[in-house]
């Protein structure tokens, strides 16, 4: 079994900072993307950005250039700096690892963190 555990969510003010972080464990073999998504209330849940075992990495257009994604494989563990948070920010972020490899399963799967919360305000 794979588990994603993520930490770093919080209250943070307009134009603030916060890291999120989410590890991986389980029997992994390989993980080909991991990711990070949220969901405001009443909205669907959204891709915020992805990053491949190569580090190509994709973002939704509201979050680039104030976002960065980045991957450590030998943990993995992928990361999510957020920078000049806006309220708008504000949802409860989830963790996904994509295309993953499990010793002594076969095929892939996707799996989900529990999420967590980031709430901008004043």
């Amino acid at each position: 079994q794979v588990q994603l555990v993520e930490s770093g969510g919080g209250l943070v003010q307009p134009g603030g900072s916060l890291r999120l972080s989410c590890a991986a464990s389980g029997s992994i073999f390989s993980i080909n993307a991991m990711g990070w998504y949220r969901q405001a209330p009443g909205k669907q849940r959204e891709l915020v950005a992805t990053i491949t075992t190569d580090s190509s990495t994709n973002y939704a257009d509201s979050v680039k250039g104030r976002f960065a994604i980045s991957r450590d494989n030998a943990k993995n563990t992928v990361y999510l700096r957020m920078n000049s948070l806006k309220p708008e920010d504000t949802a409860v972020y989830y963790c996904n690892a994509g295309g993953v490899r499990a010793w002594g399963r076969p095929g892939t799967d996707d799996y989900w963190g529990q999420g967590t919360q980031v709430t901008v305000s004043s």
